[in-house]
């Protein structure tokens, strides 16, 4: 298939505003701070161990002991690593919760039971609060109580050192008390930073709504200044043009409007707001949908990715054209139409139109017609993008609009060649 890339000039990359998400930093900075939490009682931990291992049988010491203590490296790992941090959280609480209920029946008969703390109390305020990290409220909460309950009771028991009941009391109310801190902290720290978020979305979103709106303005004066000065100038000029001389003249007030509309249509407002993706691929199948029946739309791995505005008015307007084109030129409904939405590697978005029309030659294309080369190509390129055209006569004829640019012309020929069935 023959292919042409436009060779355009390579357009400044756009810096995306950064958007902090306040949740995010937050659930980052509790997880971590429960992690390092958790290896210092669980240094403080080790002596009580330690002079405790006699009592519970081999198996569960070689389960437990290792399993918990190992977890607590591996939280820290993963939560300074920002991966898998609710799991690991998770899975610690669970398996302290099944250590403290195995506990009273794993001591060994007739064996001296200590009577001061237990070591795995030392535990219980950092399961409590990892339960706050990974599970929902309302689970933690029950957590929260079960634990320390379960603890007392088992700390009463002959099989957990006889304590006074006022002993095991004060150690399960001072668990349930850290705890309960916690967990306020935790989900007072997750509201404030939702309704920072929120704030943040809502004003994010009226800021790009009144800067589209300022730009649409701008622009709108701009297109009447040029409409009205340059291009009814002109058209009057040459009507009255009579002699040589007032054609000439004619003739280079033609030339100054045409500059004035190129330097019109290279121009992007300065819109800093973003639009998701996915809202650019409905976009794009609703604008497929209107225009005719027989387009096949299909969007694959878009995910949640986002793009400035003014790139994702470019690429939409740029695809609804060459549908546009496709039904003008391609042929009747027997031609086979389809469009493809999809996410490139990274946070780039393409958009491909094919049809098995007539196809046309596309070095044979004159340069006065505008619609490929100005209402596709030079709009993507001037909104940071790329465009490809592959067409054939007689097979049909394919157009890529991915954005942002692409540094390699043979990655985007390549890609627009590789599609497989589409014509």
């Amino acid at each position: 298939m023959a292919t042409s890339l436009v060779a355009s000039r390579q357009p400044p990359s756009a810096k995306q505003p950064r958007n902090p998400i306040s949740r995010k930093q937050v659930e980052r900075v509790i997880s971590r701070s429960v992690a390092v939490s958790g290896i210092v009682f669980g240094a403080q931990t080790v002596p009580w161990l330690t002079s405790q291992m006699h009592e519970a049988q081999p198996w569960w010491l070689w389960v437990f002991v290792p399993a918990l203590f190992g977890m607590l490296i591996l939280v820290v790992i993963l939560s300074f690593a920002n991966r898998g941090v609710r799991v690991i959280h998770g899975t610690f609480a669970i398996v302290y919760a099944l250590a403290l209920l195995s506990w009273p029946f794993t001591v060994l008969p007739g064996v001296e039971i200590f009577n001061g703390i237990h070591w795995l109390n030392y535990l219980l305020t950092v399961a409590t609060a990892m339960a706050s990290i990974a599970f929902s409220r309302v689970i933690a909460t029950a957590y929260l109580f079960a634990a320390p309950f379960v603890y007392f009771v088992v700390r009463t028991l002959p099989v957990g050192g006889s304590a006074p009941w006022q002993l095991a009391l004060l150690e399960a109310v001072y668990a349930l008390i850290l705890g309960s801190a916690i967990m306020i902290i935790v989900t007072m720290l997750r509201q404030a930073a939702t309704n920072v978020d929120h704030a943040q979305a809502t004003a994010l979103l009226r800021y790009g709504n009144a800067v589209r709106q300022h730009a649409t303005e701008v622009e709108r004066v701009q297109v009447d200044s040029i409409v009205h000065d340059s291009v009814l100038t002109t058209l009057i000029s040459a009507a009255r043009a009579y002699n040589p001389e007032a054609e000439r003249l004619a003739a280079v007030m033609a030339g100054n409007a045409i500059g004035h509309l190129t330097e019109a249509a290279a121009t992007s407002p300065d819109d800093i707001s973003t639009v998701q993706a996915t809202e650019l691929a409905q976009r794009v199948v609703a604008s497929a949908d209107l225009l005719a029946a027989n387009f096949t739309c299909s969007v694959r791995s878009v995910g949640a990715r986002s793009l400035p505005a003014v790139a994702a008015e470019a690429v939409h307007s740029a695809a609804v054209q060459a549908m546009v084109n496709s039904l003008q030129h391609a042929g009747g409904l027997d031609v086979k139409r389809s469009v493809v939405v999809r996410g490139l590697e990274g946070n780039g978005i393409e958009v491909l139109v094919t049809d098995s029309g007539r196809g046309f030659d596309l070095d044979h294309v004159p340069q006065e017609r505008l619609g490929v080369r100005v209402s596709i190509v030079e709009r993507v390129s001037n909104a940071g993008g790329r465009t490809a055209v592959a067409s054939v006569p007689g097979a049909g004829t394919e157009v890529c609009i991915q954005w942002p640019y692409i540094d390699d012309a043979d990655d985007l020929a390549n890609m627009v060649d590789s599609e497989e069935g589409l014509l």
